[in-house]
């Protein structure tokens, strides 16, 4: 994750209560109201912003609340709702909804909400319901080709459609796996956004604007550390606020690399971004594959063949360790070093059908037989590169299935000077 400028707290905090065992907490859409929940799963309501002596007892048995979306209503996940700040509750029917519950969010259009649910004898699948009822009924929006088991949270953005979720998991040696994924067309299609340091994100109130939480409790209580990572491009960059701070820095491990596209033999340079002091052991694993490759803070490796690497870093001091992973990191492609001398403009065809489309189009091609692997580049109007797909010189087509983009013009191209520029249009 790419983190810029530290700021000081902005705002001074006070103190208006001192509720105790909080489960989760919520704002409803009316000025100073909140919702909460405490042990065991019981429901309260202020109309105050929370102050001493306002929380009111609404019920019992209310495990999971999404509010903000319309003044007066809250959801008790998807079993539920009031549309009277919580006093009378309207159950739902959920017809449709299988499998076991991962994850729950309403959207900010009107009764629309989700659901990420998993089977236990499927381990392989996740599948994304969407209710476009207040969860009367629910259908399959989207199936995720992920291990079921990892721990996944799901929250919207400041538009309808807009939904952020984020799948984390720790491996059998502590290493994280967190990954951000984003979604504007009601969870259809995602797109990558970053590996970050926290599994607790909140959609923020304008276009793009995501807030991360981090916590830090080390060696006893010495080191306590709580960060807020504010992005307002959909979770790509990061700016970092440090309200509270105890002792030394927190110990992590985070790492950046340049290059983490090219060809073979592509030779990447690693930097340590790890926070902590005196930080005694690196261990590097450039492929994931359980063999310690680095022990440098500071590394450079050579990757010899074609293929898609996860990278792991673990960093030690004393008693701490912490790792981190970051899947399908660095993307290594053939090296055709004869494409600018035998890849001319009248032996490259590329086309693509249908055209217009909605939401996946082929992309037909065809490569000279000297030629190996190279990438088609996606880009819009605005010059910016907006996917890459791998394609194959004994393969002569490719599907491009569109992951949250707009309606518009894309233009595609091969990655080599002399290739023609084709254009294609997506219809929503």
């Amino acid at each position: 994750m790419r983190v810029f400028t530290i700021l000081p707290t902005l705002v001074k905090p006070l103190c208006v209560d001192s509720i105790s065992e909080v489960i989760s907490i919520c704002a409803d859409k009316t000025p100073g109201c909140l919702y909460r929940i405490r042990m065991p799963d019981v429901f309260y309501y202020s109309n105050n912003y929370g102050q001493y002596g306002s929380w009111v007892f609404r019920h019992n048995d209310i495990s999971a609340i999404l509010s903000g979306r319309q003044e007066g209503y809250v959801f008790n996940g998807k079993a539920s709702h009031s549309e009277d700040y919580g006093i009378n509750l309207i159950y739902h029917a959920n017809n449709g909804y299988f499998g076991s519950l991962k994850a729950v969010e309403i959207d900010n259009q009107d009764s629309v909400g989700y659901a990420l649910v998993r089977q236990y004898s499927i381990l392989d699948s996740l599948w994304l319901l969407i209710s476009y009822d207040n969860f009367e009924n629910l259908e399959i929006q989207h199936i995720f080709n992920w291990n079921s088991t990892y721990d996944f949270t799901l929250n919207r953005g400041s538009e309808p459609g807009e939904l952020y979720l984020l799948r984390f998991a720790f491996t059998g040696d502590g290493s994280r796996i967190t990954e951000l994924w984003y979604s504007s067309n009601f969870g259809e299609n995602w797109i990558f956004k970053n590996h970050l340091l926290s599994n607790y994100i909140v959609g923020g109130r304008q276009p793009g604007e995501l807030f991360i939480l981090a916590e830090y409790m080390q060696l006893m209580g010495e080191i306590k550390h709580i960060f807020i990572y504010h992005s307002l491009d959909f979770g790509e960059t990061f700016t970092v606020h440090h309200p509270f701070a105890y002792d030394p820095d927190p110990y992590y491990a985070n790492f950046e690399a340049e290059p983490t596209t090219g060809t073979t033999p592509l030779t990447v340079q690693f930097t340590d971004m790890s926070s902590g002091e005196n930080i005694q052991n690196w261990e590097w694993d450039f492929d994931n594959d359980g063999t310690i490759d680095s022990y440098e803070q500071n590394p450079e490796y050579t990757y010899q063949d074609t293929g898609s690497y996860s990278v792991k870093l673990k960093i030690y001091y004393g008693p701490l360790e912490d790792g981190i992973i970051k899947t399908n990191y660095i993307l290594v492609t053939e090296n055709n070093a004869v494409d600018e001398e035998l890849l001319h403009i009248s032996e490259i065809e590329l086309s693509n059908s249908p055209n217009p489309f909605n939401p996946k189009t082929t992309i037909s091609y065809n490569l000279p037989s000297n030629v190996k692997d190279m990438i088609i580049e996606i880009y819009n109007l605005k010059g910016q590169l907006v996917d890459k797909l791998l394609i194959k010189n004994n393969e002569n087509s490719i599907e491009w299935n569109v992951e949250g983009l707009a309606s518009g013009i894309y233009l595609y191209k091969l990655n080599t000077k002399n290739s023609p520029i084709k254009k294609m249009i997506l219809l929503k």
